[in-house]
This record gives structure tokens, C-alpha cells and sequence, in this order.
């Protein structure tokens, strides 16, 4: 008897960081630094113009690829931060999320028994929807080098599988490193991708979060190749409102968005309402959130090597990727675990994101810093104490 299921399932798991949220989420007096959502609240000129989309009855279908105003809202806002050049009518969807996005772009371009390059430590979100696609993921591990993908990664692999190999995920600055790309890495490494014409994902809804210097997209110099996603979640603390981009080519996002149409029709019209306001009135809303997330990010930081923990310092987003001290448990669920139950606070096992993240945590610092601060006071308590 055939499964009454799609295979393909079987082939992946449920989030496991999701799943370990939960799982210490039961213990009491945990102090969690577990997910990746900005503790601020949305800006309140955003708040009220979702509450007037409500009031003003814009609560109907929406069109597929999004409301025409906010794609040009979200154009303007692409070219004035990072000098990207879209086509709001033919070039931009909005979708429900990223994550959205991902599916939509993964599942619009792959074919049966192709490869995506997949560099790791990574948000774990692409590997699922390219199994799912029938396609297989090749990873990449980076922490050799600093957590940067490099142009001589992308030769060594497309010389062990070919012509098989479809598309390239980025995403930075980086979930769970913190790490993001500078100008020269990109150009260096947008030239060496130019050479195979394979499609890149780039993944950059931290983007606006960027702390040094200016977010540089490899959009910019292989526009053909490059889908981008992008979105208000981070940027604008609206991580509920459901509103991302996909980013691209005509040829490619006209396509693409017959996989959105019949995924999700439209997004949510009255978040679409919210969105443009935030893109169009709120373009540097991100710049007093970072502001704290710097202090927070520096605070941590700074107790983590007391600690004898040794992590890249971000340049971005609001994660700390930091190695376990030797003479402590190295497996990292086991010590994850072991920190929860004793010394109740959590972190996220870094082989959550994929090779090279064995041996690893995932400290997210958005958070308030009264909460940074009793999490830290436990992980000092607990690391005295084992």
C-alpha cells in the first residue's frame, strides 16, 4: 500500500529549534534567549495605519503580487538604502513573510534532482523546502572562515557536483552568526557566481540591522542571478504582520508568482496597509532599535568572553554565535539541555544550524537588558558551578 503521504515528508523533521523552545519553555523560572523576534513593539504610526485599514473596510482580497502603493513604497525604500533598482509592477512580490518567500522562490526556480548550495551555520529554513522540492541541499561549512562564504568554497563545490547545482543561498548579516558580508567579500564573491550563472537566494531581512558601515546586496552586481528577500519583520519589529519581499528579474518574479498565487492568493490586506506606512514614513524606524541592540550586543559579548566563550563580534542582527568553553559538555543540545534544567536559562544548540555548529550556542540579545543581565548572572552561576 502507497503512503498516504508525500514522501518527501519523511525526510524532514519539525523545527528543532522551535521544538526546543517549547521544551524549555516547561521549566520554571527558565530565562529564555531563544528566538529571533525583536522584543520591540511596531512603531505606532504602523499600528494606526493598520487600525485605519480596519475602520476603512480594506479588508478584501488584496492583489496577488501585493498592492501597487506598497510595492512602489518598497521599491523606493530598496533604492534609497542599498541602491537597488526593481520595478514595482513586474520585479517585487509581497509575501507572507520571508519564509514565504523562501518557499515561493526554492519551489519557482528548482527542478527535479537539482542542487542548492547551502553554506552553514544557517537559518535552518532552506533545507526542508529543497528536500521537499526533491532536490538536495549541499552544505557548505564556513566556520573555517570566519562564517564567510568564499569564492573558492563555490569552486571546490561545483567540482565535486557539477552541473547539477541550480542556486545558492545567502543570508546575511547571518541567523545564527551575527555575521554579514563587506563590500569586497561580495563583489569578490558575486564575480566568481557571475562565472556559472547560478541563481542566488540572498536572504537579507536583517539588512537594515547592519551596525557597521552600510548593508552591501549582491543584488547590486548580478541582478539577473539574484532573487533577494527582504521584509518589515526585523527592521520594523512586525514580525506578526506577515509582510516580506521577493525581490527579482521579471522573467523570473512573473513566474515565481504563480507559485505565490496559488500558495497564499495575497497577503492580508490591512497588514499591506500597515506596511506601506512603514516602508514609505518609517524608513529609518530599525535605527533607534539598533541603537539598543548594540549596548545589549556589547554587554553580552563582553560577559561571554569572561566566561571563556569565544564568538565572532556581530556585525549584524541580534544573535551571538559563541563556542563552548573546553572542560564543559561539547555536544551541544547536551549542553543546552544540561544549562536549562541547572542553571535555567536557555540558548538555542548550535547544530540546530547545520555543519559547523556542533560545539556551538545561539544567544538572541533581543531581549531587554534586564533580562540580558539575570541570563548572563545565571550562565556565570552555572559555569561556576560544573
Amino acid at each position: 500500500m502507497s503512503s498516504n503521504l508525500n514522501e518527501q515528508l519523511t525526510l524532514i523533521q519539525p523545527s528543532s529549534i522551535l521544538k526546543f523552545d517549547a521544551e524549555v519553555s516547561l521549566i520554571t523560572g527558565i530565562t529564555k534567549l531563544t528566538l529571533g523576534e525583536p522584543d520591540f513593539n511596531t512603531p505606532e504610526h504602523i499600528k494606526i495605519a493598520g487600525m485605519d485599514a480596519i475602520k476603512n473596510n480594506h479588508t478584501h482580497y488584496a492583489p496577488t503580487a501585493g498592492e501597487l502603493p506598497l510595492r512602489e513604497a518598497a521599491s523606493s525604500f530598496l533604492k534609497e538604502k542599498y541602491d537597488l533598482s526593481y520595478n514595482p509592477k513586474s520585479e517585487i512580490l509581497v509575501t507572507a513573510g520571508a519564509t514565504e518567500a523562501i518557499y515561493t522562490a526554492l519551489f519557482g526556480i528548482l527542478n527535479l534532482g537539482e542542487k542548492v548550495i547551502i553554506p552553514t551555520p544557517i537559518f535552518p529554513g532552506y533545507i526542508p523546502v529543497t528536500i521537499l522540492s526533491r532536490c538536495t541541499p549541499i552544505f557548505i561549512d564556513t566556520s573555517s572562515n570566519h562564517f564567510v562564504l568564499s569564492p573558492e568554497m563555490v569552486q571546490q563545490a561545483l567540482l565535486e557536483h557539477g552541473e547539477s547545482v541550480k542556486a545558492v543561498v545567502l543570508n546575511y548579516p547571518n541567523n545564527p552568526t551575527g555575521v554579514t558580508y563587506t563590500r569586497d567579500e561580495v563583489i569578490n564573491l558575486a564575480n566568481e557566481l557571475k562565472k556559472h550563472d547560478l541563481i542566488v537566494l540572498s536572504d537579507e531581512i536583517y539588512s537594515e540591522l547592519t551596525y557597521s558601515g552600510t548593508h552591501v546586496s549582491i543584488a547590486k552586481f548580478i541582478p539577473d542571478q539574484t532573487l533577494v528577500i527582504n521584509g518589515v519583520s526585523k527592521s520594523h519589529a512586525m514580525t506578526g504582520w506577515r509582510i516580506g519581499l521577493l525581490c527579482g528579474p521579471a522573467n523570473l518574479i512573473q513566474e515565481i508568482n504563480k507559485v505565490h498565487q496559488f500558495l497564499i492568493t495575497s497577503t492580508a490586506t490591512m497588514a499591506q496597509k500597515a506596511a506601506l506606512v512603514a516602508f514609505r514614513d518609517g524608513k529609518d524606524d530599525a535605527q533607534l532599535m539598533k541603537v539598543e541592540y548594540l549596548k545589549r550586543r556589547d554587554y553580552v559579548y563582553d560577559c561571554l568572553q569572561k566566561l571563556g566563550f569565544t564568538c565572532p563580534k556581530p556585525n549584524g542582527a541580534f544573535y551571538l554565535f559563541a563556542k563552548i568553553p573546553s572542560g564543559y559538555i561539547q555536544d551541544s543540545m547536551d549542553f543546552c539541555l544540561d544549562l536549562a534544567k541547572k542553571g535555567k536559562v536557555a540558548f538555542i544548540p548550535g547544530d540546530s544550524f547545520g555543519p559547523g555548529g556542533e560545539g556551538y550556542v545561539r544567544i538572541s540579545y533581543a531581549a531587554s537588558m534586564a533580562t540580558l543581565i539575570t541570563a548572563m548572572e545565571k550562565l556565570a552561576e552555572y559555569m561556576g558551578n560544573n
